[in-house]
């Protein structure tokens, strides 16, 4: 199971997952192998391994979920200032090139608006 970042999942899909783990933890309680955990639930022993290193780490709430991220931190009417400023390209910005690279918009909505991204692959 590979989902989006940040899941993309509903709350019943999102607590369902949740159950999963939990019955992992049973396993792990019964000193269970990663092999037969992953077989029986039907995931990679991947993780299993990582389920089972955050349960040793922080107990049962390392494998509990965090939610949904929450809202988008630009509104529409940002979003709508971005794309403009983002047409305008890169040389108005103060960069050598016209080439915009995820660190680039990282940046300049740092400027424009205050706010910050992580940039996934840097």
């Amino acid at each position: 199971m590979r989902y989006a970042q940040g899941g993309g999942l509903t709350d019943a899909e999102r607590a369902a997952r949740e159950r999963i783990r939990l019955q992992a933890v049973e396993r792990f309680e019964g000193e269970v192998k990663n092999r037969e955990i992953a077989a029986a639930l039907r995931v990679s022993e991947r993780s299993v391994e990582r389920w089972r290193r955050a349960w040793r780490e922080r107990g049962e709430t390392g494998i509990l979920s965090k939610g949904s991220p929450g809202r988008p931190r630009l509104n529409p009417t940002q979003i709508a200032r971005l794309e403009r400023q983002l047409e305008r390209g890169p040389l108005v910005h103060g960069w050598a090139d016209q080439r915009w690279t995820l660190a680039r918009v990282k940046m300049l909505i740092g400027r424009l608006f205050h706010v910050s991204y992580t940039v996934e692959g840097t």
